[in-house]
């Protein structure tokens, strides 16, 4: 793989000898990419972009592991590689744990359900306010009330009593794998996109659906960028498109990646959830995390 990518170094950037100065010689020869000859400007094709992996901070456990992805683009409708980039296999080629994946499933559909069925209490029911016969002397079972639960029509003794939350939290660290087991799954179904950026060049829904359609990104489309504030023309264009939805990088859950079938992310998307999930991943308080959910816990 590193081979792969040092042949590739020099094949694009030959005066360049270390690879993580391939992003700046990048950035240099943008500037440069278009020339004045007799007054008019001539385009030069950009070389293709590569952002290799920084393995200083965060060590893998397996280096053998490591994925990689083309970025794409999205200012035409005709496909076309834009770079390469190396993704961190902890995060993007981790085990696929099918059970931590359907445990955040579950918790995520009920922490948000509140359960409305409700049943009278034998002091709720209307009537049943005096003694139905005397306590001795008819031969009948002493009763106090026709509307005790032992009546047709009375109340209903250990009913459900609305509102019932079914909220609870999962571990902390079940979620954590959850993402990094969904977005491996993703990658490795080819259900998984890098784009440069949500920058897209018209507001026209009909772009949008003809990309999508190009490209084979599947009925549903979830698209990924790091800030909250997105481009105005992707929002407008995705505005009436009820399968391709607007979702920012601290919003990301496990339920939203499989309720989609094809996730897409921006590179700045990419760093950041790699960046905020190695964190809790190889973080040295990891124990303080396992303790009991409380309210005010950050």
């Amino acid at each position: 793989m590193l081979n792969f990518l040092n042949k590739t170094r020099q094949v694009l950037y030959p005066g360049v000898r270390n690879l993580s100065n391939t992003l700046a010689a990048h950035q240099s020869n943008v500037s440069s990419e278009t020339t004045a000859v007799a007054g008019d400007k001539i385009a030069v094709p950009k070389p293709a972009l590569i952002l290799p992996q920084n393995y200083k901070d965060y060590a893998p456990v397996n280096k053998n592991s490591a994925r990689q992805a083309w970025i794409e683009n999205v200012d035409a409708v005709k496909e076309r590689k834009l770079g390469l980039i190396e993704l961190h296999p902890d995060v993007f080629a981790a085990q696929p744990r099918v059970d931590i994946i359907q445990e955040n499933i579950e918790w995520q559909r009920k922490y948000r359900y509140v359960s409305l069925a409700h049943t009278k209490t034998r002091a709720e029911v209307h009537g049943g306010g005096r003694k139905p016969w005397p306590q001795k002397g008819q031969g009948r079972a002493r009763h106090g009330s026709i509307r005790s639960p032992l009546f047709k029509g009375g109340g209903i003794s250990h009913g459900p009593r609305s509102p019932t939350t079914h909220f609870y939290m999962l571990p902390f660290y079940k979620r954590v794998l959850g993402l990094t087991s969904t977005l491996s799954v993703k990658l490795a179904q080819d259900d998984l996109h890098v784009i440069e950026n949500a920058e897209i060049p018209t507001r026209d829904a009909q772009f949008l659906k003809d990309l999508i359609k190009e490209r084979n990104w599947g009925p549903s489309v979830l698209i990924i960028d790091k800030q909250d504030e997105f481009p105005e023309n992707i929002c407008y264009a995705t505005d009436y498109l009820g399968y391709v939805n607007l979702m920012p990088a601290y919003g990301l859950n496990v339920y939203s990646m499989l309720k989609h079938d094809t996730l897409v992310l921006t590179v700045d998307a990419v760093k950041h959830l790699e960046q905020r999930l190695l964190y809790q991943l190889h973080r040295n308080d990891a124990t303080s995390k396992g303790g009991k959910f409380k309210l005010d816990q950050v």
